[in-house]
């Protein structure tokens, strides 16, 4: 394994342990939000990172795939609290 590629996994690996313990503790359903789209941001750096330092484009889908997921992810929850916060009182 490039010694590069482990010394950037494991920033990102502790990164996204922090992450989770925000999705974990956090008070609103917006701070889970935005540490889950951080989560798969954290996700696509390292992917594209392993891309380029390998010199290979094998995991390109799967980098689509969490992006999109990524997008959707946040506009279902930015929907979802809009609807929350115009409900009837």
């Amino acid at each position: 394994m490039n010694p590069l590629l482990l010394v950037i996994m494991i920033v990102f690996g502790i990164a996204a342990i922090l992450t989770v313990i925000r999705i974990a503790i956090g008070p609103s359903i917006l701070d889970r939000a935005v540490a889950s789209d951080v989560l798969l941001t954290e996700v696509m750096c390292v992917l594209g990172a392993d891309m380029a330092i390998n010199h290979h484009t094998r995991t390109l889908p799967v980098l689509i795939v969490v992006a999109a997921v990524g997008v959707f992810g946040s506009i279902a929850v930015a929907r979802y609290v809009a609807r929350r916060d115009n409900g009837p009182s």
